[in-house]
């Protein structure tokens, strides 16, 4: 993952409410939700929820599916396990220090 990726995924999560509907996202695993959703169990406007799925999908966090009439938002488990694995890449100067976890499953 080059830095400019992670500069914007980061800048993505850098707010409450993306934050709050990315986890929410990642909880839901591959099957995603539907933005209404999404709008009721975190109690965010859909007007307002609409611009923050934008931005996670514009940072490739995120991505959308049309399954008949419905959208469906999941996460995209490579993209996070990347951010994850640059952030903590040479970590305890490069030693391993704890067990490694197994990533999360692509979709």
């Amino acid at each position: 993952m080059d830095e400019s990726q992670v500069i914007r995924s980061l800048a993505a999560l850098a707010h409450e409410a993306r934050l709050q509907v990315f986890r929410a996202l990642v909880v839901a695993g591959p099957d995603g939700l539907t933005p209404g959703a999404l709008a009721e169990q975190l109690g965010i406007a859909p007007t307002a929820l609409s611009f923050h799925l934008k931005e996670l999908s514009n940072a490739q966090l995120i991505h959308a599916e049309r399954q008949g009439r419905n959208l469906l938002y999941s996460a995209t488990f490579p993209a996070m396990n990347d951010l994850l694995a640059y952030l903590t890449e040479n970590c305890c100067q490069g030693q391993a220090c704890t067990p490694s976890a197994l990533p999360c499953p692509p979709r």
